[in-house]
């Protein structure tokens, strides 16, 4: 029933930084009960695990005394539609741009927006992930996942999952307790594309057609531009958080810099980190072999034999020269271990 459990394993090529540290056990789980049968017998034997998708969103300051997981349930399907929407089962394991790509292929509408961001369909309603104006909690219907507490499968409904700003009751109430399993989405049979945000608008209008494919396309570009290829250049995608603060304190920066952007979020203003980031002089540095993506000020990166920890202190330094400039907190988006 259990896969192969391998000894002292490397994770450097299972996560998106590329940092080299070793599980002292590792293991993948391609179905719910081997998952659930890999989690009794490791709270059984007193041994800690960590759930492992696509290593894009975690930051490994050292080796993991544990054992090391990777849910692989590649399963989708939809499992019913009606007039206005169509519901589709998609297993954690899945790659989430190929999942997007799944419901542009067939005309299944919300996911658009949200191509080309690195990690596994199992990670979606853990980070909430979004971009361009759309987050997951927006096509998400319902998340099953293992409670590891008694070992048992459940279900629980967006409106229960707490989903706030790259949030979720999956990082809170239920941190270290829920396994995400499978997702159910909902996604519409008619178009309702959000095009209001930044340039995205201009450039779909440019390719002479307006549709999910052409959305896809064009996002996919403008985040290859500004993201490194993790294969290339170790990375795990945006590193902070964007800041939501006050009117009052996003109007008096705009005062002393006009060319702020920011966006509405709710009663408050969200501003780029990435802008605040470049503002304190950060982007494009470099400070041993990590630094400041040249593209793109929100992704830090490994040009080759970083630790973990070396990565962490330079966001630490990055982020205290942005608040003594701005007075504004950035928290890492990034999962540390």
């Amino acid at each position: 029933m259990i896969e192969t459990i391998i000894e002292d394993y490397s994770l450097k090529n299972l996560n998106t930084f590329g940092i080299d540290v070793n599980a002292k056990y590792f293991t993948v789980a391609k179905d719910v009960e081997t998952l659930k049968y890999i989690v009794e017998s490791c709270k059984t034997d007193g041994i800690k695990t960590l759930i492992l998708g696509g290593g894009s969103n975690i930051l490994f300051t050292k080796d993991f005394d544990g054992m090391v997981i990777k849910p692989d349930i590649q399963d989708v399907r939809i499992i019913f539609e009606d007039a206005k929407y169509t519901y589709i089962k998609a297993g954690a394991g899945i790659e989430w741009d190929s999942f997007v790509e799944f419901c542009v292929n067939n005309n299944f509408y919300g996911a658009e927006n949200l191509s080309y961001i690195p990690g596994t369909v199992g990670a979606s309603p853990i980070q909430n992930i979004g971009a361009y104006g759309a987050e997951a909690k927006d096509i998400i219907h319902l998340v099953e996942y293992i409670d590891t507490e008694d070992n048992t499968e459940k279900e629980i409904s967006n409106s229960k999952c707490n989903f706030g700003y790259r949030d979720s009751i999956f990082k809170n109430q239920l941190k270290n307790r829920a396994i995400v399993t499978n997702v159910i989405f909902k996604l519409s049979n008619t178009p309702n594309f959000k095009l209001n945000y930044g340039e995205i608008e201009n450039l779909v209008e440019a390719q002479g057609e307006v549709s999910a494919k052409t959305i896809k396309e064009v996002i996919t570009e403008v985040r290859k531009l500004k993201l490194p290829e993790p294969k290339e250049i170790g990375n795990g995608g945006s590193f902070f958080k964007n800041p939501v603060v006050d009117n009052q304190v996003a109007q008096k920066i705009q005062a002393n810099h006009p060319d702020m952007p920011s966006y509405p979020a709710g009663i408050k203003t969200k501003i780029p980190a990435g802008w605040l980031i470049e503002k304190a002089g950060w982007k494009g540095k470099t400070v041993g072999n990590c630094g400041v993506h040249k593209n793109q000020a929100l992704v830090l990166v490994n040009y080759g034999g970083a630790t973990g920890n070396e990565i962490l202190q330079l966001s630490k330094q990055i982020a205290s020269d942005v608040y003594k400039m701005f007075g504004i907190e950035i928290t890492p988006e990034i999962n540390i271990i």
